[in-house]
């Protein structure tokens, strides 16, 4: 069971080492300025793979579990679905469901671990496998393996290598579930932290914050929902920013200086520096491009 991209790997896992039953996954959407219905990611694979799919809408209708029930799976992986399991279904197969986490669980639990892990400064993350609970990314630990997040890391750039890391640690958890040598370890709730879903709110630079701060949140925003902030009422996002130098005078979210390096924004302990940037209606491009074409004047307060 599985939707994006992210849970491709564990796919082709599943249907090299094992034998796929069924695909489950989230119905086709509309996508994209033309609103054109579009499969999900696990649905095209399962199909270059000739693998059962179904999409139901409601995972929990009486009609489903017992579609579900009549299939006799050992197993049931579960990797950024989309929807929640009730317990009848967490119940039966005899193997337990299976979800992998983009992050070192307890940390992390929720919608967006990956970008959270960026936006709040961690240095570390990783993929944890555990026995799926009715709890939200509650269940019993089975294997982690980890990585560093470097400081010019996006959270596009962390999800294609968690997306890799994913299908390695499932390949192991399934070998040893198989073996009978799987391990069960139960989580430290008090070390849990929750990431929520992501939504534009979340995006707003507040630029009275400290400049690591920004620009781990314009990191993590990366490349959804996106940092933003506004330019003399036009909404501005910005894709990369670095923290400069330690100078504090003026009002925060102040341009304090321009050049073809960037933008220079006053925030709480410092400068910021914008680098891409996007307006609507027009492409996304580094500051030196927007510059041919348009003045930014210092002493513009970004922001509301």
């Amino acid at each position: 069971m599985g939707t994006p991209d992210f849970a491709v790997p564990c796919l082709d896992v599943c249907a090299k080492d094992h034998e796929v039953v069924a695909v489950f996954t989230q119905p086709d959407r509309p996508k994209g300025r033309g609103k054109k219905m579009a499969p999900p990611a696990v649905k095209v694979r399962a199909l270059e793979l000739g693998l059962p799919i179904y999409q139901p809408e409601k995972l929990k209708t009486p009609e489903n579990v017992e579609l579900l029930a009549s299939m006799k799976s050992d197993c049931i992986v579960v990797v950024a679905y989309g929807q929640i399991l009730s317990k009848v279904i967490l119940d039966m197969p005899p193997k337990g469901c299976i979800n992998v986490h983009a992050s070192l669980l307890p940390k992390f639990r929720g919608a967006s671990p990956i970008q959270w892990s960026i936006v709040q400064g961690e240095e570390t993350t990783g993929v944890t496998t555990m026995y799926m609970d009715i709890g939200v990314d509650t269940g019993d630990m089975i294997l982690k393996d980890q990585m560093a997040i470097t400081a010019d890391m996006t959270a596009g750039d962390l999800h294609d290598q968690l997306m890799a890391m994913g299908g390695k640690v499932l390949k192991e958890t399934l070998a040893q579930l198989e073996a009978g040598t799987a391990p069960r370890i139960k989580q430290d709730d008090s070390q849990s932290s929750h990431a929520p879903l992501l939504n534009k709110t979340m995006a707003m630079i507040d630029w009275t914050q400290d400049c690591q701060t920004i620009v781990n949140l314009v990191r993590g925003m990366n490349p959804w929902p996106v940092a933003t902030t506004l330019f003399e009422g036009k909404t501005m996002k910005i894709f990369s920013a670095f923290t400069d130098r330690a100078e504090v005078g003026q009002k925060p979210g102040t341009i304090v200086e321009v050049n073809k390096s960037g933008l220079y924004v006053q925030a709480g302990n410092g400068l910021v520096r914008l680098e891409t940037i996007q307006f609507a209606g027009s492409k996304r491009m580094h500051i030196s491009q927007y510059m041919l074409g348009h003045e930014v004047p210092t002493g513009i307060v970004l922001g509301n």
